[in-house]
């Protein structure tokens, strides 16, 4: 039985649709990251970053939510392209994802929505490299089916994670600048799989409200300065 830490983040949702893809038997332990639960003794055992998704394979322990797709993913022998070309461009746009799409979607939230001031700058520089990145995988999209070419893999998992949060950033239009991931998002909906990580999702109830204790919670070296 694997045991799956788990808030409703874009990151723990990628990993929540490659379980499900899998079929894997997983518990899960939610961490309400809005009470500040990731800093606790017992989860910084699991990851001493503090931060969600986690996973525990009868005693293996992996943190970072693109180190469990290659985990399980590899340990299963699915969703990784067997082909040297398809694998190299798997992985290329894994890592696109996670050095690209999501710390500047987290920023851009982070600016527009979080920051206790208002910093336009900040706000721009986030928001116009997010949508660099989101016209790079609409070309992509465009030519490709899938990230790493006819195949679905982790890649494919990990776009959807934080692409769902596009509205967040943008606004009523979405994805509407970007058709080709737009797309990609609705085949994405049809997938049983995707469909069972968003009802897994609407089975746990977190805090939303941003107070002073979510605040300490998410950013807690702004409390300390």
């Amino acid at each position: 039985m694997l045991d799956f830490y788990f808030h409703a983040t874009p990151n723990s949702m990628k990993v929540a649709v490659l379980l499900h893809e899998l079929d894997l038997a997983f518990k899960v332990h939610p961490i309400d990251i809005f009470k500040g639960e990731q800093h606790a003794p017992e989860f910084l055992k699991i990851n001493p970053n503090g931060k969600v998704p986690a996973l525990s394979d009868d005693g293996v322990t992996v943190f970072d939510s693109h180190a469990i797709l290659l985990y399980l993913a590899g340990k299963h022998g699915r969703f990784i392209p067997a082909g040297a070309v398809e694998k190299a461009a798997m992985l290329s746009w894994l890592q696109l994802v996670a050095t690209g799409l999501s710390p500047f979607s987290g920023q851009a939230i982070h600016f527009l929505h979080y920051a206790p001031e208002d910093i336009p700058y900040a706000k721009n520089r986030y928001v116009k490299e997010l949508e660099r990145h989101y016209r790079v995988l609409e070309q992509r999209l465009g030519a490709s089916a899938w990230l790493a070419g006819a195949e679905y893999s982790i890649a494919d998992m990990a776009l959807w994670g934080w692409a769902t949060s596009a509205g967040y950033v943008f606004g009523e239009k979405g994805l509407d600048d970007y058709p080709n991931v737009a797309r990609f998002m609705q085949t994405m909906a049809e997938r049983p799989a995707v469909q069972r990580a968003l009802l897994l999702k609407q089975e746990h109830t977190f805090k939303h409200t941003l107070d002073e204790e979510t605040r300490k919670a998410l950013f807690p070296q702004n409390a300390a300065a």
